[in-house]
């Protein structure tokens, strides 16, 4: 199945796809860069931001990665100063991992970096063709 682009040419809506999710995997790569991040790392801080403290294995759960990943991208961050592992009070046996004061402070400014980069990018659509391509991202993802 093909779509027709603007300007005639045939091309198909995959790769159009994965050609709107390159450019996009690189302008957060780029977003990150003032703060020296992987995206696996600054995607670990903005779900410990949301959540509080937590397990690596929920850590890991919520980035949909392996335990073991969790671990290496909470190790980076802790030797960062960004994050801390805490007995877990609940069983002495368990870690936490919160966030640091510069952790917050990070991942606040990655936050408002990503969303200023956002709103660059889809910065030339409408109102009602951001709630469309909203609708069917969501949809998409099922």
């Amino acid at each position: 199945m093909t779509e027709r682009t603007a300007d005639g040419d045939d091309e198909s809506l995959a790769e159009t796809f994965w050609a709107v999710a390159g450019r996009l995997r690189r302008q957060a790569r780029e977003s990150l860069a003032p703060w020296d991040v992987t995206p696996s790392q600054s995607r670990a801080l903005g779900v410990l931001a949301r959540h509080g403290e937590l397990r690596p294995g929920a850590i890991a759960e919520h980035l949909r990665i392996a335990p073991r990943s969790a671990t290496e991208v909470v190790d980076d961050l802790q030797a960062r100063g960004l994050v801390e592992r805490r007995p877990d009070p609940a069983d002495r046996r368990a870690t936490l991992v919160a966030l640091t004061d510069e952790g917050n402070r990070v991942s606040s400014a990655i936050r408002a970096a990503r969303r200023a980069e956002a709103d660059r990018f889809f910065g030339h659509l409408d109102d009602a063709d951001r709630d469309q391509l909203a609708r069917i991202l969501r949809t998409l993802l099922g």
